[in-house]
């Protein structure tokens, strides 16, 4: 079996100062949502192997707040680029090529790939995924390379909405 925890950014900036979509960072809502996700993956224990993040600011600052939880440097995040608003058989292509020994994957990234994504795998996913959103997906494969369309199910999902106090704006 692989697991893949699927993370949707937290909320970002959408003011008119940044050049471009990619250098958005989280916004006031985002900065309180994203370590308070992180702190309640984290402490459900569940050992993850790799996180693998969009090089988007914004998936890069969640990424972050869930690998200062977790124990694991910054650095250790593991960017990719074809992982910015990655549709799902870009993000399967990334899923294919993990190494056997990883079997515990975090990947974060954006809408409307990873709602897709979910989908794809689980055939019953939650739908449109709120921001700060993790899915955890049991994929019943004993290789990356052979995840395809229904080969999971949902085992949970969470948001910050789900909890009173960090949902709102």
């Amino acid at each position: 079996m692989r697991t893949l925890y699927i993370c949707r950014h937290a909320k970002s900036d959408r003011g008119p100062g940044y050049a471009n979509d990619h250098d958005r960072p989280l916004n006031s809502r985002g900065l309180r949502n994203a370590p308070f996700m992180a702190r309640l993956f984290a402490d459900r224990g569940e050992p993850v192997d790799l996180l693998l993040s969009s090089t988007a600011e914004r998936a890069r600052a969640t990424a972050s707040f869930h690998a200062t939880q977790l124990g694991v440097p910054a650095s250790d995040i593991e960017l990719r680029a074809e992982l910015y608003h990655a549709s799902v058989q870009a993000i399967m292509n990334v899923l294919h090529t993990l190494p056997a020994e990883q079997t515990r994957v975090m990947l974060f990234g954006h809408n409307p790939g990873l709602s897709q994504l979910v989908e794809y795998l689980a055939n019953d996913g939650p739908g449109e995924l709120p921001t700060g959103s993790i899915v955890r997906v049991d994929l019943h494969v004993n290789d990356w390379s052979a995840a395809s369309r229904g080969t999971g199910t949902v085992a949970w999902w969470d948001h910050p909405k789900r909890h009173p106090g960090q949902g709102g704006a």
